[in-house]
C-alpha cells in the first residue's frame, strides 16, 4: 500500500474514488470545499458545484435513485438549507449509496454561527459517522456508502475544521470493481412520499434506527482503548485527539458512529468505572443521551459549550491545570481581514457610506464591507437573506427612511437563494434598492465557479446566467450596470436609485483581481506624489492594504508590490497626488 500525506478533505476525496462513487455535488463552502476540488482528480466521477446546497442533495438523491454511490458535500449551515430533501431522503432511503458530508466550525473560523450538526443526524434520524484523522476520513467515507447501502438510509459523514484541514499519513487502496452499473427502477411505493407510503416508510425508518444502535456494538469503528483503567472517557472525533494528549492514562470508548449511539457498549464501559467522562465539542450530544440511560459523567458541567477544545482547554477545564505561558516576545502581528488590493466592492462600500445607507448585507467577500474604515454594513444573517430582510425594513419604516435601505449580495450568493427574495421583492411592491456585486466567481471560499462565470468545475466553458435579463424576468423595471471602479457613477447611480420609490437593481460588473477573466491587462500600479499629498489621510478610508501610512513623513505610501492600479484610491485624492507608472498624460 502507498503511504501519503492527506489533508482530511483530500482524504474523504480520495475514500469517495476508492468507494466506486460515479457523483460527486456541492457548493462550496469552508472547511468543505477542497472536498470536490480534490475529486477533480478522478475521471471516473462526475463532480459539479451546484447553485446551492439544496440542489447539491436533489442532484445526489437523482443519482443515487438511479443506481450511482454518490458524495455531496456543504459547510455546516449549508445542512440548513438541504434540510428540506434530507428529512424525506431518511424516509425513502436510496438505491445507490448516498454519503453526505457536513463539515462543522466550531470556533467561528469562517462562518456566521457554530452550530453542532450531530444534531441533525438524530432530528432527521440518519447515522453519522465521525473521523478522528485522516486515514479515518477515508476508511469512513468508504464504510459509509457500505452503511448507505446495507440499511437503505443517507449516511451522514462529520468533518470539523481541524479534521478537514490537518494533514496526516494516510494508506492509500485501489478503486472497488464491483460496483453495479446504474440503471432504472421503477419503486414508487418507495420513493413517492404521498402520506400513505410515508406512513409506512416512517415505521422502517425507525426500526432502522434500532437495527443500527444493536450492530454497531459490535462493530470496529466503536472501540475501547485500555489504559491504567481508574478512569473511562467517552469521546469521538477530533476530541479524541486531545484526550490521547490530556489524559494518557484514561481508558476510552472511541465511537466512530456518534449516531445512533451504541448504548449497550457504553452501559457497559460505562459500569467500570466511578469517574466517567464524556468529552466533545459544542452541545453535549453524547452526553445529554448517556445521561438519559441513568449514567453519571463529568462533561459540560466543567467542558465549555462554546469554541473548539483544545489540550490547554481540557487541561484548564477539568483540571484547572494551567497551560505552559507561551513566549510571544516575537508574535506575529495581527493582520485583520479585509478587502483585497484591486477589489471592484470596495469602492461600492466606500459610496454606499457616503450616501449614508442603511446596509442589509450577505455571506461573501464583501461582508468585509463591515470593517473599518468602510464600516458600511448593518446586518448580515445568512446566505441570501439580504433582500428579504431588506424588504421587511421598508414595511415597517416611514417612506423617507425606506429610500435608506439598500440590499448587497455578490453573483453566487444571489443565485444561492438571492434569487428568491428578489421575486418577493418586486412581487410584494418593495422600495429597497439591490446591489449585486457580480465579480464572475464564488470568491470568499477560494474562488469557485457558479452559474454566472461561465465556467464549469473542470474549467470546461458553460453558459453563462445573464443577471441583467433575469432581473427583468423577476419584473425588475430599473437595472443598472455599473464599472464600481468609476466611484463618481457608482455614488450618482446609487443615489439616484435610493430615491426611487421602487424596486431597482444596480450589477457592478468586474471580475475578481485574483481570476483573470476577459482577458483582463494588467495594470502599472500606482505611487504618491509626496510634493502633493497634504497628509489628509482621505485615501486611508477606503481600506486598500496597499495604502500604508509613513509616520515620519506623514505621507501616504503606495505599496508596488500589491498594487493592482485599479486607481480608486486616485479618485478619492483631492490634491491630484497619486500617479500612475508609465502614465505621461
Amino acid at each position: 500500500m502507498k503511504k501519503v500525506l492527506l489533508s482530511g478533505n483530500e482524504a474523504i476525496a480520495r475514500g469517495t474514488y476508492e468507494a466506486g462513487a460515479l457523483v460527486a455535488c456541492a457548493y462550496p463552502g469552508t472547511p468543505s470545499t477542497e472536498i470536490l476540488e480534490n475529486i477533480t482528480q478522478y475521471g471516473e466521477i462526475d463532480a459539479s458545484w451546484a447553485p446551492n446546497e439544496k440542489v447539491a442533495l436533489e442532484v445526489g438523491i437523482g443519482a443515487s435513485f438511479g443506481g450511482a454511490r454518490t458524495l455531496v458535500t456543504m459547510k455546516h449551515v449549508g445542512v440548513n438549507v438541504a434540510a428540506d430533501p434530507l428529512f424525506t431522503l431518511s424516509y425513502t432511503g436510496v438505491r445507490g449509496g448516498l454519503v453526505l458530508v457536513t463539515a462543522d466550525d466550531p470556533e467561528l473560523h469562517s462562518s456566521q454561527n457554530e452550530q453542532d450538526n450531530r444534531n441533525f443526524a438524530k432530528f432527521a434520524k440518519v447515522p453519522m459517522l465521525e473521523p478522528a484523522d485522516s486515514q479515518e476520513a477515508l476508511d469512513y467515507t468508504k464504510l459509509a456508502f457500505e452503511i448507505s447501502e446495507q440499511f437503505d438510509t443517507p449516511v451522514f459523514l462529520r468533518s470539523t475544521t481541524r479534521i478537514s484541514h490537518s494533514k496526516s499519513a494516510v494508506f492509500l487502496g485501489e478503486r472497488v470493481a464491483d460496483i453495479p452499473e446504474p440503471k432504472l427502477k421503477r419503486d414508487p411505493a418507495k420513493l413517492v412520499m404521498l402520506p400513505g407510503n410515508a406512513r409506512k416508510r416512517h415505521q422502517i425508518v425507525e426500526q432502522r434506527t434500532l437495527d443500527m444502535e444493536q450492530w454497531s456494538c459490535q462493530q470496529p469503528f466503536n472501540q475501547v482503548e485500555k489504559g491504567a483503567g481508574e478512569v473511562g472517557v467517552i469521546t469521538s472525533g477530533v476530541s479524541y485527539q486531545y484526550v490521547k494528549e490530556t489524559m494518557p492514562d484514561a481508558d476510552v470508548l472511541k465511537l466512530g458512529m456518534v449516531y445512533p449511539l451504541p448504548k449497550q457498549l457504553i452501559r457497559e464501559f460505562a459500569s467500570q468505572y466511578k469517574t466517567l467522562y464524556v468529552i466533545e465539542e459544542l452541545d453535549p450530544f453524547i452526553e445529554e443521551q448517556v445521561r438519559a440511560m441513568g449514567i453519571t459523567v463529568i462533561g459540560k458541567d466543567k467542558l465549555s459549550i462554546c469554541g473548539e477544545l483544545t489540550p490547554g482547554r481540557i487541561k484548564q477545564q477539568l483540571f484547572n491545570q494551567e497551560s505552559p505561558v507561551e513566549d510571544t516576545s516575537a508574535e506575529i502581528p495581527q493582520r485583520p481581514p479585509s478587502m483585497c488590493p484591486g477589489c471592484p466592492h470596495r469602492g461600492v462600500f466606500a459610496e454606499l457610506k457616503k450616501a449614508k445607507a442603511y446596509v442589509s448585507g450577505d455571506i461573501g467577500c464583501y461582508t468585509l464591507g463591515f470593517m473599518p474604515p468602510l464600516s458600511a454594513m448593518d446586518t448580515c444573517i445568512c446566505m441570501g437573506a439580504s433582500v428579504g430582510i431588506a424588504t421587511g425594513i421598508c414595511k415597517v419604516l416611514p417612506e423617507q427612511e425606506q429610500r435608506k435601505v439598500v440590499a448587497v449580495i455578490g453573483d453566487s450568493t444571489f443565485l444561492h437563494t438571492g434569487i428568491n427574495g428578489l421575486m418577493d421583492m418586486v412581487y410584494n411592491k418593495s422600495t429597497a434598492t439591490l446591489i449585486i456585486l457580480d465579480n464572475r466567481i464564488t470568491a470568499m471560499t477560494g474562488r469557485q465557479e457558479n452559474p454566472t462565470s461561465g465556467y464549469l468545475l473542470n474549467q470546461l466553458e458553460a453558459p453563462r446566467v445573464d443577471m441583467e435579463q433575469l432581473c427583468r424576468a423577476v419584473g425588475v423595471k430599473h437595472v443598472t450596470i455599473l464599472d464600481p471602479y468609476d466611484l463618481a457613477m457608482t455614488g450618482k447611480v446609487i443615489r439616484a436609485e435610493m430615491a426611487r420609490p421602487e424596486v431597482s437593481v444596480i450589477i457592478t460588473t468586474r471580475p475578481c483581481m485574483l481570476v483573470p477573466r476577459d482577458n483582463q491587462i494588467p495594470r502599472p500600479p500606482l505611487f504618491v506624489d509626496h510634493d502633493k499629498c497634504t497628509g489628509c489621510k482621505a485615501c486611508l478610508q477606503i481600506g486598500c492594504p496597499a495604502i500604508v501610512w509613513d509616520s515620519e513623513k506623514k505621507k501616504a505610501v503606495v505599496d508596488k508590490i500589491i498594487c493592482t492600479g485599479c486607481k480608486v484610491c486616485m479618485q478619492t485624492c483631492g490634491f491630484d497626488a497619486f500617479q500612475q507608472y508609465g502614465d505621461k498624460s
